[in-house]
């Protein structure tokens, strides 16, 4: 009874002033497309939804779960979506594919990604080049988990065609595939990976949970999950956009003050993937790589770039505009607004 208390408590506190937003917005229905939403890479986006903080801005969002990024950002270049909640370095590849898309909400500092290996199919593993010949497991192919994976073997003088990659999700099916030796090692995201911790089914080889970390693999802040959409839906419908950085801008700085009992009550009881201790320990591992306020470090997309540039050629020949790429525009509006949430 008291999730449902705090949930509707939330809702009603949150939808009140809603009326005097909508009628100012673009966009008011409009989908947001996420990979994984039950990770904590993504929780800001769930506390956004969940307390209410979307409706208070006038919106009426449809999310819609997909298996990873990747397909994530497949919906809404194929148009059933408008804007994807997902990794930040997707906007770079987009521009050198020639969409332009650019973030505009931060939800993660660093990727929250863990790269490790399975104790029962390599007992002997020493170093990444152990990994030649192996299957990987990611949340879907193409996806950051995908990128990280490609990253680590690079530095290690391996190319991605020597591993085997396979999309396992970002659930209980990843979590399967561990303990059934079907992979000999994952990069994937919390509760999963602390989730096979504690029942010794993984063996950390690389942890950008923690920022510092993050910052020696990838050699700079490397942003994680945000918002991005397509720059044309931005120009379009600049007050729908702001209300959902608004959102989660607000979220954000809940989830800096929250305590695990607060975090446990504001997700759905599916994330928890049957064990609330799991899910307190993740949240805790998680919550420094999550961002206060929702600003794109300055340098996060020469980061990203290096990291995409370091496992494709033809993105290392291009000549990208990495400022157009990402704006804190919006969320420079939404923290003046919110300054304590």
């Amino acid at each position: 009874m008291q999730r449902r208390h705090l949930i509707a408590g939330g809702l009603a506190a949150a939808t009140l002033p809603s009326f005097s937003f909508a009628q100012n917005l673009e966009k008011p229905k409009a989908t947001i497309a996420v990979g994984g939403k039950n990770l904590l890479y993504y929780l800001p986006l769930t506390v956004a939804e969940q307390l209410g903080y979307f409706k208070a801005e006038g919106l009426d969002l449809t999310i819609v779960d997909f298996a990873g990024g990747s397909r994530a950002l497949a919906a809404v270049v194929g148009g059933s979506a408008d804007v994807v909640s997902g990794a930040f370095e997707h906007t770079v590849n987009m521009q050198f594919k020639g969409q332009p898309m650019r973030a505009f909400a931060l939800q993660g500092l660093a990727p929250q990604i863990v790269l490790g290996v399975n104790p029962k199919t390599m007992a002997n593993f020493k170093t990444i080049t152990d990994l030649k010949g192996k299957k990987i497991g990611v949340t879907a192919p193409g996806s950051s988990t995908n990128v990280m994976v490609n990253f680590v073997l690079a530095k290690a003088g391996l190319k991605p065609s020597d591993v085997s990659i396979v999309g396992v999700g970002a659930g209980n099916g990843a979590v399967a595939a561990m303990r059934s030796g079907q992979i000999d090692a994952i990069s994937n995201l919390d509760p999963v990976i602390t989730l096979l911790m504690r029942s010794g089914d993984l063996k950390i080889i690389s942890d950008t949970r923690i920022v510092s970390e993050s910052e020696k693999v990838f050699g700079g802040p490397m942003p994680a999950a945000c918002l991005y959409a397509p720059q044309p839906f931005i120009d379009r419908n600049p007050n729908t956009v702001q209300a959902m950085t608004n959102a989660i801008v607000r979220a954000n700085k809940w989830i800096q003050n929250a305590g695990p009992g607060d975090i446990i009550n504001a997700v759905p009881e599916s994330f928890l993937l049957g064990d609330r201790a799991v899910y307190i320990d993740a949240f805790m591992a998680a919550k420094g790589a999550l961002s206060k306020d929702g600003t794109i470090p300055a340098k996060g997309s020469e980061t990203a770039y290096k990291a995409l540039a370091s496992v494709d050629a033809e993105i290392a020949k291009a000549k990208l505009d990495l400022n157009a790429v990402y704006t804190n525009t919006f969320v420079q509006k939404a923290n003046a607004k919110y300054p304590k949430g």
